[in-house]
C-alpha cells in the first residue's frame, strides 16, 4: 500500500471556502505567487473584503446620512403643504357637488376620529385576549349613528319616509328600537366580563361612552347644520379656520404673554389679535354666503348643487334692514346715520367671538389628552397633520354651539308638509285621515287648483 504524497491537493476542496486561519497562513507564508509570465503578482482578496476579512474603507457600503433638523422641517413643510391643498380642493369640490357629499364626508371624520381616539387607550396585549372589546366598541358605534342619523332623516324627510309602507314602522318606532339596540350592546358587555380584566374592560367602557359623546354626538349636530343650510355648516368651520391660522401670525409677529400652561405656544396677543380678525373675516364672508341660496336654503332636494340650486323662502335674518346709529356724528366727520345690514351679520359675529374664545378650549382639550398619554399626534390618517382628531378638536365643539344658537335665536318655526303628514298619522285613526283628505280635496276644489272630478272619484273611493 503505498502512502499518499505530501502537498497533493485534490480539485473537489478547492472550491471550499477557506477558514479564517488558512487566509492569516497564507497572507504571512505567500505573498506573493509567479504568474505564468514569471512575474510576481500580488495575491488576490475580495473586491469588497480586506486580508482580515473585514470591509475596506473606500468600499465599505455608504450608509445613509441621517437628516438634519432643517430637512426634517422642510420634507414635513412640503407634506404638509400638499396635502393641505388637496384637502382644500377635495372639500370645495364635495361641497359646491351637493349636500349628500359633505354629510359623507362628515361621516367619515367621525368613524374615523372615533376609531383614533379609542385607539390611544386600548392595551394591545389585553385586547388580543379579550376577544370582543374592539367588537363591542364597533357596536356602539354603529348603534349610536343609527339613532342619530336616523333622528335626524326622520325629521327633514319625514314627508318621504312616512308615506312609506316599508320605512313607516321604522320611523315611527325609531326610539324603541334604538333603545333595545343599545341594550343588547349592554348585557353582551356585562356577559364578556372576564376575571383579571374587569377593570380594563370597564375603561374601555367608560372611554367608548365619552368618544362617543365629544365626537359622534355631536357630528351629529354638525349634521344637522348642513341640512338646516349649508351655510351654517360651512360658515362656522371657515370660522375655526381662520381663527387657528390668524392666532399663528399673531403670534409669531408680537406674542410675549403665554395664554395657558397646557399648550405653551398659544399666546394671549395671538389669541385676541385672531379674535379681532375673525370678526372681520365672519362678516365679510357672511356679506358673501348669504347672497346665494344655495348656502341660505335647507335641504330640501339632496341632488342639488351649486350650479342648479335650491329655492326656498329665505329666513328673515337674511334680509336688509336699515339701523339708526346711536349717536348723531357731527357733520364735518360726514359719517352716515344709518347703516344697512343684514340680521344675520349680527349673528355672525357672536359665532366669530365663539370660534376665537371659547373654540380653542377644545384643542386646548385635546393637547391635554395627548399629554396624559404622551403621545404626539392621535394618529397619522392625514400626512404632514397627524391624525383627524387634530385637525377636528375645535370643529366638533363649533359646530354643537352653531346648531344650539341657531335652533335658539334664528331658527322659523312654522307648519310644514313633514309635520302635518306625522300629525295625521301618528295622532288620527284611519276614518279621522279619510276625513283630512276629503276636507283638503274640497277646499282645492273651491280654490280651483284641481278638478272636481277628483273629488267625485276620491268620494267614489273612500266608500268602498
Amino acid at each position: 500500500m503505498t502512502k499518499p504524497k505530501k502537498d497533493v491537493k485534490f480539485q473537489h476542496k478547492d472550491a471550499r471556502r477557506p477558514s479564517r486561519s488558512s487566509i492569516d497562513n497564507h497572507d504571512a507564508n505567500d505573498t506573493s505567487s509567479p504568474s505564468r509570465s514569471g512575474h510576481l503578482t500580488k495575491p488576490e482578496v475580495s473586491r469588497n473584503m480586506s486580508y482580515d476579512g473585514a470591509w475596506t474603507d473606500d468600499e465599505k457600503p455608504q450608509e445613509a446620512a441621517p437628516q438634519s433638523d432643517y430637512e426634517k422641517k422642510k420634507q414635513t413643510f412640503i407634506t404638509r403643504t400638499i396635502w393641505t391643498l388637496v384637502m382644500i380642493i377635495f372639500f370645495f369640490v364635495s361641497m359646491f357637488s351637493g349636500h349628500i357629499y359633505i354629510i359623507i364626508i362628515v361621516t367619515a371624520i367621525q368613524i374615523i376620529s372615533f376609531k383614533e381616539v379609542i385607539a390611544i387607550s386600548n392595551v394591545p396585549s389585553r385586547a388580543r385576549k379579550l376577544r370582543f372589546t374592539k367588537t363591542l366598541n364597533w357596536y356602539f358605534l354603529g348603534s349610536t349613528m343609527y339613532f342619530l342619523y336616523g333622528e335626524s332623516v326622520i325629521y327633514y324627510f319625514k314627508h318621504i319616509i312616512l308615506v312609506d309602507k316599508v320605512l313607516l314602522p321604522f320611523a315611527t318606532h325609531h326610539r324603541f328600537i334604538s333603545f333595545m339596540l343599545y341594550v343588547m350592546g349592554f348585557v353582551f358587555f356585562v356577559v364578556s366580563l372576564e376575571k383579571g380584566h374587569y377593570k380594563f374592560q370597564f375603561q374601555q367602557f367608560a372611554w367608548t361612552h365619552m368618544a362617543l359623546y365629544l365626537i359622534v354626538v355631536q357630528a351629529h349636530f354638525i349634521m344637522n347644520n348642513i341640512f338646516e343650510g349649508m351655510i351654517w355648516f360651512f360658515l362656522p368651520a371657515a370660522l375655526v379656520i381662520t381663527n387657528d391660522i390668524f392666532a399663528y401670525l399673531c403670534g409669531i409677529t408680537f406674542g410675549r404673554t403665554q395664554l395657558i400652561k397646557i399648550s405653551p405656544k398659544k399666546t394671549v396677543e395671538g389669541f385676541v389679535g385672531a379674535w379681532i380678525f375673525t370678526i372681520i373675516f365672519a362678516f365679510g364672508l357672511s356679506n358673501i354666503l348669504m347672497r346665494s341660496k344655495y348656502f341660505i336654503c335647507p335641504v330640501n332636494d339632496l341632488g342639488a348643487n351649486i350650479f342648479t340650486g335650491l329655492e326656498c323662502e329665505p329666513n328673515p335674518v337674511f334680509l336688509s334692514h336699515t339701523y339708526q346709529v346711536p349717536f348723531i356724528p357731527p357733520n364735518w366727520t360726514h359719517l352716515p346715520t344709518t347703516i344697512t345690514v343684514a340680521p344675520v351679520q349680527f349673528h355672525i359675529m357672536v359665532f366669530a367671538t365663539f370660534a376665537s374664545l371659547i373654540a380653542p378650549f377644545g384643542g386646548f382639550f385635546a393637547s391635554g389628552l395627548k399629554r396624559t398619554f404622551n403621545i404626539k399626534d392621535f394618529g397619522d390618517s392625514i400626512p404632514g397633520h397627524g391624525g383627524m382628531t387634530d385637525r377636528m378638536d375645535c370643529q366638533f365643539i363649533m359646530g354643537f354651539f352653531a346648531y344650539m344658537y341657531y335652533q335658539s335665536f334664528i331658527a322659523v318655526y312654522k307648519a310644514s308638509v313633514g309635520s302635518v303628514i306625522e300629525t295625521a298619522i301618528t295622532g288620527l285613526t284611519p276614518e279621522q285621515q279619510m276625513e283630512v283628505v276629503k276636507g283638503l280635496s274640497k277646499h282645492l276644489v273651491n280654490q280651483g287648483i284641481i278638478n272636481p272630478k277628483v273629488l267625485q272619484y276620491l268620494g267614489e273611493q273612500l266608500r268602498r
